[in-house]
């Protein structure tokens, strides 16, 4: 009898080795674990105490065998880490065949066949880097891979025949769009005005990347909103939660009647279009008022004195929550107003959507995929809280 998959570390930043070495690792029947390669130490050592990987695979082929290693299942893929630098890190498990599945839908979506050719350059320990690469090995599309996301680097690959790439927003606006024939965007609040070759995504790592493209779900991919929730039912969902100082087994996924618990709200519109409007978490309650941070974000971004911002709710004694925005000036010596930053809200949302503090700031905190960083927002208020 064959014995159970292992869990490889895939400790690589994205490029050629890290392909081949995935590749190596499913065809040794083996699961890959791809790590980021910012963690810090400490946050390293927590990964792996919770996942129990049995090899690490470093730079050259170099491995190390793990203690207490913990075997996968059958028909394992991947293992994609949630959490690694705070909290209590788990991995979402992807199968093959959810793996196959997400290959499958989302290249059809965009029509990529062998004479396209991917770039990628996103991190690939996070599911929007990896899952171009898994969707490349897996339709046998062709795929340069590199370390980092660089202008330059974007520029060269557009200008010697790569057709395909993903890209988080922020980069959008330092690449010539009409030289790709798809830009795949995700990762954060997408601006409306987007290149029309640019395509809205919506997934997380338990559905195996994007299975919402321009606002419908991609083939096999059902969708339906339960007291605001959006639920899913897909072939591309992962088998569970790998935590094994919880349960070696598998942690399953929050579903409902069959159908996966996204955490997030949205509605859904009787031509099945799916509009997100953020994280349940994050929703602000003000005056009895439900405001969703990215509306009100996207809003600010139309202000050609914005270059970038996050919105958050603090403690208000006659409200319940204040809405703060927090803002980036395009211009640091000429920030804009509270006045002008809630004129601009007011003219596409309610008035209690305006935010009534604001606070001006050098950078807004996000992951390197381009995910805002909720949960330093409110301290950054307090910090820097405009007189």
């Amino acid at each position: 009898m064959k014995n159970k998959p292992r869990l490889v570390a895939l400790d690589l930043p994205g490029g050629p080795e890290f392909i081949e070495a995935l590749i190596k690792i499913w065809d040794d029947g083996d699961v890959a674990l791809p790590v980021d390669q910012r963690l810090p130490a400490a946050a390293r050592t927590a990964l792996f105490t919770r996942l129990r990987p049995a090899v690490l695979l470093q730079s050259g082929g170099a491995t190390q065998a793990l203690p207490q290693a913990v075997p996968m299942e059958t028909g394992d893929a991947l293992v994609v880490a949630t959490s690694g630098t705070t909290g209590n890190p788990k991995g979402v498990i992807l199968t093959h065949q959810a793996v196959d599945a997400s290959a499958t839908i989302t290249s059809d979506a965009i029509g990529a066949t062998a004479r396209d050719r991917w770039y990628a350059c996103l991190p690939p320990a996070h599911i929007g880097g990896l899952s171009v690469i898994t969707r490349a090995i897996r339709k046998g599309i062709p795929i340069t891979a590199v370390p980092t996301i660089t202008p330059t680097g974007l520029a060269a690959a557009a200008a010697s025949g790569h057709t395909l790439v993903s890209l988080v927003v922020a980069a959008l606006p330092r690449i010539e769009a009409e030289r790709w024939r798809k830009i795949l965007l995700g990762g954060s609040a997408i601006p409306a005005a987007i290149p029309p070759n640019a395509v809205r995504t919506y997934g997380m790592t338990e559905t195996g990347s994007g299975i919402v493209y321009d606002g419908y779900s991609l083939p096999g991919v059902e969708l339906k909103i339960t007291d605001g929730q959006i639920l899913v039912r897909s072939p591309t969902l992962a088998r569970g939660y790998r935590d094994c100082a919880v349960d070696a087994a598998a942690i399953a996924l929050p579903m409902s009647d069959g159908w996966f618990l996204t955490g997030d709200s949205g509605s859904l519109g009787t031509d099945g279009l799916l509009r997100v409007t953020g994280r349940i978490g994050d929703v602000i309650v003000s005056g009895g008022e439900k405001i969703w941070p990215e509306p009100v974000e996207r809003a600010l971004m139309d202000l050609k004195v914005v270059a970038d911002v996050a919105v958050t709710g603090v403690p208000d004694v006659a409200w319940g929550q204040a809405v703060v925005a927090i803002v980036v000036p395009a211009d640091p010596s000429n920030p804009p107003s509270l006045d002008v930053c809630r004129a601009a809200v007011k003219t596409s949302l309610p008035t209690y959507c305006a935010p009534t503090r604001l606070a001006v700031v050098r950078a807004i905190p996000r992951t390197n995929i381009g995910k805002i960083r909720r949960a330093a927002l409110p301290q950054l208020f307090r910090d820097n809280e405009a007189g």
